[in-house]
């Protein structure tokens, strides 16, 4: 033990927060639409138009793929 109070495996391999393509879903968009539009470095504005949502949910997927990544929940057993 170094000190710390946390220690490996001692969180557990999933999260509570959803997933990229469960949000894309949600909002009606495909996942694969949603890396498209950030690859192709359109603006929250130019992605909500081609996507037909509304800029925030645009801007809350963004959010959520530059603060997560690709692919933010593990595990899920």
């Amino acid at each position: 033990m170094n000190g710390s109070r946390f220690e490996a495996g001692s969180f557990p391999p999933w999260s509570r927060i959803p997933s990229l393509q469960d949000m894309c879903r949600e909002a009606g968009i495909g996942h694969d639409q949603l890396i498209d539009a950030i690859a192709q470095g359109l603006s929250t504005e130019e992605a909500a138009r081609r996507l037909k949502v509304k800029k925030e949910t645009i801007d809350s997927l963004y959010e959520h793929f530059y603060r997560y990544g690709i692919s933010s929940v593990q595990g899920g057993d």
